[in-house]
């Protein structure tokens, strides 16, 4: 499957994460090309992603951009610096973000992991 065959098929039907992160992940491996994919779906985005660049400051005022981090080290930083820890819901395993300041939020901020790998 080719690049706009992938678009299309996207289009075409609704895809879980894993039927897109494997279509993707095996067009950029077939290709031997890097892929940067700019994603604002949280949840896709730590599907799709080995490495993760984390921008800080000042959205168009004064932003800097840190060098690329494994997706556990970027993700805790990314999710520390916006005070938010997230869990694996033990029933679909889709990440939740814990309420603030609540036994698990807590005990998670305690330990530096605000984020999660699968188990």
């Amino acid at each position: 499957m080719n690049y706009p065959e992938l678009v299309q098929n996207t289009l075409n039907r609704r895809m879980d994460y894993s039927e897109v992160q494997f279509g993707v992940g095996r067009f950029i491996l077939h290709a031997k090309k890097t892929a940067f994919i700019v994603e604002h779906d949280f949840i896709m985005a730590t599907y799709l992603a080995d490495r993760v660049v984390v921008f800080e400051g000042t959205p168009s005022i004064n932003t800097m951009a840190n060098s690329p981090q494994s997706l556990l080290n970027g993700m805790n930083s990314f999710l520390e610096s916006l005070d938010i820890t997230f869990r694996r819901d033990p029933n679909n395993f889709r990440p939740r973000i814990n309420k603030l300041n609540s036994v698990k939020d807590t005990e998670q901020k305690k330990s530096g992991n605000f984020f999660f790998l699968e188990d």
